[in-house]
């Protein structure tokens, strides 16, 4: 594919295998992951990469109790397309996959998992986390960094002629590093030159996603076009998270099908379970922000996949959407969260 204008892409949709229409994309998951290596550099002494998934090692592993690098390994095409493929085969239509900058992307590997599957594929791109960062971005210049952001968008992503139809997940952390604000600055000004929407990846404190929010707000950013992912293991008290989405960014509940309540990365917080997540997104219904609210499980383990004894990326379809219907929430709210927002978010202006 040809460098694509910005003008080309008003009112469309950017997918691995070209632009399409909003009306194309149907119902969306807006966090996933299916070609990424998760293991490098920081998670790298967990243990043997050959480690085998067992069903009497699955439970520890899944939990993160039992450390191995292999569950962050998700790299074989073949096994992705035939997981993707039960994603629409339970109703999903298209999923937006953001690997970027240190997860390892395979652009090309996403166009054909697209092709094989017939499923929409909306990547990503940009930077994650400080330490999974090129070490050469620390002496880059926001220019520079914004530079290829807007490459990625209009020309090609990592080396390949596959284009990103969204910037992010732009990683951040607690404290919030120089280094992750500079990156978020370039983000926002690729924004501002592309016309596409930004995925925040927050910090482990309550208090990051508010943050960043407020930051991208300062930096002339476009709040209403920001999606700030994994508020089910970030903010647990209802005024905190009404605050967040009064200043007009999208919350995304993204860890559907993780019903642990034990979270490794942050053991001193109880993961929510999918039921505790659609009383969270009642409440922002009720406070006037339906439209401000997407959701997705963002899989980036081996085991949350259905070969590894997981949910799968048809789980919210399959299992979610019958428990939205179960729990009074209306076939057009179910269509807003599910269709409706993606479609506005996943639309360049």
């Amino acid at each position: 594919m040809a460098r694509i204008s910005r003008d080309a892409l008003r009112g469309k949709v950017q997918t691995v295998l070209g632009p399409i229409a909003p009306e194309q994309l149907g119902p969306t998951l807006m966090h996933e992951h299916l070609l990424l290596d998760l293991s490098s550099p920081v998670l790298a002494s967990l243990g043997d990469p050959d480690d085998d998934i067992r069903l009497d090692n699955l439970y520890g592993l899944a939990t993160g109790r039992v450390g191995s690098t292999r569950k962050y390994r998700m790299q074989e095409r073949a096994l992705m397309t035939e997981e993707l493929a039960r994603m629409v085969a339970a109703g999903g239509r298209s999923v937006v996959e953001l690997t970027n900058g240190g997860l390892k992307p395979d652009p090309d590997g996403l166009a054909a998992i697209a092709r094989a599957t017939g499923a929409h594929i909306v990547m990503g791109c940009g930077w994650y986390v400080d330490e999974y960062q090129d070490h050469a971005n620390e002496n880059r210049t926001v220019e520079q960094i914004t530079r290829d952001i807007v490459d990625q968008v209009l020309d090609g992503a990592w080396g390949t002629r596959v284009r990103a139809g969204m910037i992010g997940e732009i990683g951040c952390q607690w404290p919030w590093t120089n280094q992750e604000k500079k990156v978020m600055h370039a983000a926002v000004i690729a924004q501002q030159a592309t016309g596409a929407s930004i995925n925040v990846h927050p910090g482990r404190h309550e208090d990051q996603p508010q943050e960043a929010a407020d930051f991208i707000v300062a930096h002339g950013g476009d709040i209403a076009r920001v999606v700030i992912s994994h508020i089910d293991r970030t903010i647990f008290d209802l005024d905190r998270l009404l605050r967040l989405a009064d200043t007009g960014c999208t919350i995304e509940f993204d860890l559907f099908g993780t019903e642990y309540s034990y979270y490794a990365l942050n053991p001193k917080i109880d993961m929510p379970n999918d039921g505790t997540r659609l009383k969270l997104i009642r409440a922002l219904i009720d406070r006037g922000h339906l439209g401000r609210v997407v959701i997705s499980h963002d899989i980036c383990y081996l085991t949350r996949l259905v070969r590894y004894g997981g949910h799968g990326y048809g789980h919210i379809f399959a299992n979610v959407v019958p428990m939205m219907r179960a729990r009074d929430f209306s076939a057009a709210e179910i269509d807003a969260i599910l269709i409706d927002n993606p479609k506005r978010l996943l639309t360049f202006v």
